[in-house]
């Protein structure tokens, strides 16, 4: 674009594949068109790294030679920073090219899809783009770091975590309900307020983030953190039951036990919760996760299952298996959600 402020953007039909909608599934999704790419050509006028989005602005001449200021959403900082981008990838005044899918709404407000930089360098902006680093490191048991394989993902696997439930849970009526009424823009969302979604989520999540496991004293509690949301558990393994059905927690109240090389899981006493699974399906407090840890490959992978339950929103129970691999160099950084990011996606 040799370094012209001027722009043109046009607007081409793009297929999104599994990876790339996997990366970016969120909260703001339901309002963008997956299926259409607009090309923007423009100067950055504003660049955050932030969680759980990072974002740029790039001004442009529209049509009618009007100023336009698009919002460019990407991932997470996190994501961003693996793929390699950092706080000086961007500079106010460069010129650009990016691909956005647009809003639906007609804003001026997209996700990205590819990027070049004036003189024609594409930057990564996907995280399939940039394969992870295999370890061969071997774990000796479930204790350490471990990141979902996602060449073994099932080929039928649709794209996250709200459109696993979408497919896999068998909603009460009350349930059906309350996922139509739900306002993704409003504060009713819970991640408008930086509020997780409690287990299992962190479980899916590890296609974008890792989680930590940690064997404390024994006989004591093992401690579970995700680096999404800074999600953290304990998990009791004194033998104590569960407390009164009156005693209820955000990430629930978990006790554990180990059945030969097994770590069952069992986690009941949930704080209701108005979108846990990132969809508007509610969830509430007779909702139960049972989830089993099973390492294979002599370490270098685990196998992860749940089975969840909750009478008052799904009917029946709902399965998952997630295979992760050992990946003790990967980075637990903390996610530190950011009111603003989290927030910037809902029209004005």
């Amino acid at each position: 674009m040799s370094g012209k402020k001027s722009m043109k953007y046009t607007s081409i039909l793009a297929l999104c594949c599994l990876l790339s909608s996997l990366a970016f599934a969120h909260h703001s999704d339901a309002g963008l068109s997956m299926d259409e790419v607009v090309t923007i050509e423009g100067v950055v006028t504003e660049y955050s790294l932030r969680n759980p989005h990072a974002y740029f602005t790039v001004n442009t001449v529209g049509e009618n030679i009007e100023q336009i200021e698009w919002t460019v959403q990407m991932a997470s900082s996190i994501t961003m920073t693996r793929l390699g981008w950092d706080r000086e990838t961007l500079a106010i005044g460069d010129s650009i090219t990016v691909g956005v899918h647009p809003a639906r709404d007609g804003r001026s407000y997209g996700l990205i899809a590819s990027f070049k930089t004036a003189n024609g360098v594409a930057l990564l902006t996907q995280p399939e783009e940039r394969p992870r680093p295999v370890s061969n490191a071997l774990a000796s048991s479930i204790e350490g770091r471990w990141f979902a394989d996602l060449t073994r993902l099932p080929d039928d696997y649709p794209e996250g975590l709200d459109l696993l439930m979408i497919r896999d849970l068998v909603l009460t009526d009350k349930a059906k309900a309350a996922t139509e009424a739900y306002n993704q823009d409003s504060e009713e969302n819970p991640e408008l307020s930086c509020i997780s979604k409690p287990t299992p989520s962190m479980i899916i999540y590890t296609d974008l983030f890792p989680i930590e496991i940690s064997l404390n004293e024994p006989g004591e509690t093992i401690t579970i953190r995700s680096q999404h949301f800074d999600e953290v558990r304990s998990i009791y393994m004194d033998g104590r039951p569960h407390p009164p059905v009156s005693e209820l927690f955000h990430e629930g109240h978990s006790i554990g036990s180990w059945e030969d090389d097994v770590l069952v899981i069992d986690t009941t006493n949930f704080t209701p919760h108005r979108s846990p699974y990132q969809n508007g399906i509610p969830s509430g407090p007779q909702k139960h996760v049972v989830e089993r840890y099973r390492l294979i490959e002599d370490g270098a992978h685990m196998i992860i299952e749940f089975v969840l339950e909750d009478p008052e929103y799904i009917v029946g129970s709902m399965t998952h298996s997630r295979d992760v691999r050992f990946a003790p160099e990967s980075d637990m950084s903390p996610f530190d959600c950011d009111i603003e990011a989290t927030r910037r996606f809902v029209p004005n």
